[in-house]
């Protein structure tokens, strides 16, 4: 060991009993290497604070904050009875004690704070609840009102978010679908082939695909997309003060930014739900071409039987929901922003995770409510 390096002596044959010397540097420079931080933090373990045990410090060649910091911290926090140093080293050490922040101590779990918490999210919970049925009854006061006087309804609106939220999604949802198709055939061709019992990848890529996959993955897709937009167009319009400027106009946001988008997504979604499964079916149909000879036109042919029209039907119905659902929510947030970039992001994030939520719960709703219509 160099006369460098820090380390650790202790004494016994001092007047005042065991003393521990320092020596060497106690600096960044010489303290900065994992190593030599290990010995010198194992000597210490090794000699802990007592009042018994001295400290001699004067022999140091060099201390700076990160060395005082590790002694304040092995004597914790508290001032050895038998301290030796110079002056220097004193107002080092008591420079170090003055900034040294004490942990503050562990809140004990009390039943009554957990409490007033679950119910402050209960409270939050109802308060979204009451405010989303609203909307709903909002809603459908206004469809009646377009229902009396369809000439006056807002359907520039309704076409322009038929076009945003329906057209522009085709590609992605056309790539998501074929990959899943590609994929599902090709992990379902691998069991199959054991028994013999290839013929039957069309069932169950026309079951799982036109009655639940088909579905759930648009509105998955549409949710994070279009329910995000709906969510930071209107958030923008309350950062920027439109939406009090329609207030004053006397222009209800309900007629003009609810329901224009309610109607777009629910006109939307079956569309774009048929198109996903088209083309998933189009990937299953490739990949089970390839991996198990199964030729296009026998899947064509036995598609029919195998999946009855009223799985189709039951995907378009669902579709519906999921899209009404999926604007509706991302107006409920969109109109809860508050006048600042940081609640307009919290707010998005908040609609994309409540709308996937949404469709996962609707769907197992519609699953376990017509477990036999179109088998």
């Amino acid at each position: 060991m160099t006369d460098l390096a820090p380390h650790l002596v202790v004494r016994t044959d001092t007047p005042q009993g065991p003393c521990a010397q320092l020596r060497g540097r106690w600096g960044a420079a010489e303290l900065g290497t994992e190593a030599q931080w290990k010995a010198v933090a194992g000597q210490l373990r090794s000699h802990p604070a007592s009042p018994t045990l001295a400290w001699d410090l004067r022999e140091l060649q060099w201390l700076d904050h990160v060395g005082a910091q590790l002694l304040w911290n092995h004597w914790q926090h508290a001032w050895p009875a038998q301290l030796a140093c110079t002056e220097a080293q004193r107002t080092m050490l008591e420079r170090v004690a003055h900034f040294t922040c004490a942990a503050p101590p562990t809140e004990p779990w009390r039943l009554g704070e957990q409490a007033d918490h679950l119910g402050v999210l209960v409270l939050h919970g109802l308060d979204h609840a009451r405010h989303v049925l609203e909307m709903v009854g909002q809603l459908v006061l206004d469809l009646g009102r377009l229902a009396r006087k369809p000439r006056r309804g807002p359907w520039r609106d309704v076409s322009g978010h038929l076009y945003r939220m329906g057209a522009t999604a085709l590609p992605i949802t056309a790539l998501v679908g074929f990959l899943i198709g590609v994929v599902l055939a090709y992990l379902m061709s691998l069991q199959l082939r054991q028994f013999g019992a290839e013929s039957f990848i069309v069932n169950i890529l026309g079951i799982s695909l036109i009655r639940e996959l088909g579905p759930m993955l648009a509105a998955i897709l549409v949710a994070g997309r279009s329910g995000s937009a709906i969510t930071a167009q209107i958030g923008v319009m309350r950062v920027t003060e439109e939406l009090d400027a329609m207030r004053v106009m006397g222009i209800p946001h309900s007629f003009r930014l609810v329901l224009p988008r309610t109607l777009a997504l629910a006109l939307a979604m079956p569309l774009i739900s048929v198109w996903t499964t088209l083309a998933a079916l189009a990937g299953g149909m490739l990949a089970a071409d390839l991996t198990m000879d199964i030729s296009p036109a026998y899947f064509v042919q036995a598609l029919p039987a195998a999946v009855k029209v009223g799985n189709l039907g039951l995907a378009m119905a669902k579709s519906v929901v999921f899209g009404a659902f999926i604007a509706l929510i991302g107006c409920h947030w969109g109109l809860r922003v508050k006048p600042n970039t940081q609640s307009l992001g919290e707010g998005t994030t908040a609609s994309v995770v409540t709308s996937i939520t949404m469709v996962i719960i609707v769907d197992a709703l519609f699953a376990i409510a017509f477990k036999n219509i179109g088998i």
